[in-house]
């Protein structure tokens, strides 16, 4: 038997009974996916970038609430919210907080790295953890170093040389423990943590439970959307989106403890990061000077480089001798007639909505017929009152040679596919001190017939790791 095909049969024998995902399974890789290492240490160094943006979105949207910037800005990203969640986003005591996990969804393209989205409740960090440290005590480092799968190139954006967690050729990225030790690492000296996992999104309730498990269950606990017994000391670990509120009857004691300083709570009540639309204000040339000053000319830059030209779907009319910048048209109407061509473009709901995640409301435009285009572009239209939609240049992912195990069969099979890459950066630390460090890197490869690449059945799903130089 194969030394690869070998290893993917040991990593399958590991998975705990309940598996890691209610109902949901995926293909089993025979060693990580292997990242070229100006690739791997880009990774390693964009979480102090992200997290910098975070800061600079919150004061954004707080300079706007209180009209020292555009009312335009927090009109945008408060639309749709109740007034109860408001009230918590603008609390003060949760000024300054931020999301403690940081996960970006990266694209693999021909011209590098395209940054789609950013999410602050994320899925995956029990898997990733779980993936990290089975594919190590199996021998991938041995496996891939001997037998190196075509390392995958970071393209025209690649700097530096690989360094800390990235530096060790043929090992995970955050290494064995990292997801472990980093996500540990956001809850400081709290006594106890409760992951509080609502019914939305229980299909993750498997791996917080083997993560709970492994960091200690004495300490870690994973609770239901009714939790009640929080005492002073402990943390709370949001594991719900907000607009699932009225399902989680836990939350305005959770809110309201974390507020009173008596638990420590992340991610924050504050919707502004759960919206897509950060990254069309990240190209809106009216804040482009307060980008500079508050993410400094080189994170300015590389985020531009990274982040896919966005814009607000907003149905305002323009005057007759105005355009949407880059899309040269007057009216977002005539975004319905464009070519299939020229609809290399993503629609897709901004946030506060059980439609924001897993893909659900995506439209890619190349896609889609006329009529199906255009009906999504009305919804669009439609909706921006109250659930703002957000446009996105489509950047194709490129193909990437990848393979998989049947375990039934224990054959090795080629598979053409196309990648996301989900780094998870944990927060360490309060205010000027607080890091952002790299936990793991997970690889969903999608067969490369697949337009949009989210965790399907048919994809593998990997943890990555630094190749050889």
């Amino acid at each position: 038997m194969k030394p690869p095909v070998d290893l993917a049969l040991r990593v399958r024998s590991r998975l705990p009974p309940q598996g890691m995902f209610a109902n949901q399974h995926w293909r089993i890789a025979p060693t990580p996916f292997p990242l070229e290492p100006r690739l791997a240490h880009d990774l390693d160094s964009l979480g102090r970038v992200l997290l910098q943006f975070y800061r600079a979105a919150n004061l954004l949207h707080r300079q706007s609430a209180e009209g020292k910037q555009p009312p335009w800005i927090a009109d945008w990203l408060d639309r749709g919210k109740p007034a109860s969640l408001l009230a918590w986003q603008r609390h003060r005591a949760f000024r300054n907080d931020l999301p403690r996990v940081i996960r970006p969804d990266l694209l693999l393209t021909a011209a590098g790295l395209c940054l789609v989205e950013l999410d602050s409740v994320p899925g995956g960090i029990g898997l990733t953890a779980w993936l990290n440290r089975t594919y190590t005590e199996e021998g991938a480092r041995q496996t891939i170093l001997s037998n190196p799968a075509n390392p995958h190139g970071a393209g025209p954006h690649a700097e530096g040389s690989p360094s800390g967690a990235a530096a060790e050729a043929g090992g995970v990225l955050g290494g064995a423990d990292g997801m472990f030790h980093g996500f540990e690492s956001i809850f400081g000296d709290a006594t106890r943590v409760h992951l509080v996992v609502s019914d939305e999104a229980a299909m993750y309730r498997p791996e917080m439970s083997w993560l709970a498990n492994q960091l200690g269950p004495s300490r870690f606990l994973v609770q239901n959307a009714d939790f009640d017994s929080l005492q002073d000391g402990d943390a709370v670990y949001r594991f719900f989106e907000l607009f699932d509120l009225p399902h989680v009857p836990c939350a305005e004691t959770v809110f309201a403890r974390a507020a009173q300083k008596r638990i420590r709570l992340t991610p924050p009540p504050k919707p502004l990061f759960e919206e897509k639309l950060l990254f069309a204000f990240l190209w809106n040339r009216n804040l482009r000077a307060f980008w500079r000053q508050e993410l400094g000319e080189a994170f300015f830059e590389r985020l531009q480089q990274l982040v896919p030209y966005s814009w607000i779907v907003d149905p305002t009319p323009l005057p007759p001798h105005a355009a949407i910048p880059e899309l040269n048209l007057t009216d977002w109407h005539q975004l319905k007639s464009l070519s299939q061509r020229e609809r290399d473009l993503v629609l897709k709901i901004s946030g506060y909505s059980e439609l924001a995640w897993g893909a659900r409301s995506i439209a890619l435009g190349s896609d889609l017929s006329l009529a199906d285009w255009s009906t999504a572009v009305d919804r669009a239209l439609r909706d921006a009152a109250a659930a703002p939609w957000v446009l996105q240049r489509y950047h194709k992912p490129r193909t990437v040679q990848a393979a998989y195990v049947d375990t039934a069969t224990q054959q090795l099979h080629p598979m053409p596919a196309r990648a996301r890459l989900c780094p998870y950066y944990f927060v360490a630390g309060d205010g000027p001190d607080a890091r952002a460090r790299l936990g793991g890197v997970l690889a969903t490869l999608c067969p490369a017939d697949k337009k949009i690449i989210h965790g399907m059945k048919d994809a593998i799903l990997a943890p990555c790791a630094a190749a050889p130089a």
